[in-house]
């Protein structure tokens, strides 16, 4: 898969640390920046990572922040934008497989390194599930957007 990822300031060395792991995942990875700990504003990367993934250049996102927190908000602006923030194992896995996450989100201030490499191992792995029910309401979630985006 192509994976993009970026982060704030509070998030470059954990995204440091990602991109490696991704790439030896087998993943090509697209660095939407930042590129050093100078500080930056989380949804300059937010808005880099949902572009990429919505126009199609990128599989899925990898978005990081202090908290996650502020990324996920900016990200979910995005039409056609499922971020997730995940701080946990299941959320990682289970936001794609239910409601088909496209991005995921984490708090380098929240988690360290190697929690941090699990939850993308979960989210890579992951698939949509396509049951009845979790397509019914992904378009529910759809139809929501469509309202707002008029």
């Amino acid at each position: 898969m192509r994976i993009v990822i970026a982060s704030d300031h509070a998030g470059f060395e954990l995204k440091s640390i990602l991109t490696d792991h991704i790439r030896q995942l087998g993943h090509t990875v697209i660095d939407a920046g930042t590129h050093n700990s100078d500080p930056v504003d989380y949804p300059d990367f937010a808005e880099a990572v949902g572009n990429a993934v919505r126009a199609g250049q990128a599989d899925r996102g990898v978005l990081l922040c202090g908290s996650g927190v502020g990324a996920s908000v900016a990200a979910n602006k995005i039409p056609g934008i499922r971020a997730g923030l995940a701080h946990d194992e299941y959320s990682a896995h289970q936001g794609v497989e239910h409601d088909d996450m496209n991005v995921l989100v984490l708090g380098a201030r929240v988690i360290g390194g190697e929690v941090a490499r699990e939850l993308v191992e979960r989210f890579l792995a992951a698939r949509f599930t396509g049951e009845e029910r979790h397509v019914r309401r992904l378009a529910k979630v759809k139809a929501i957007e469509q309202h707002y985006s008029r």
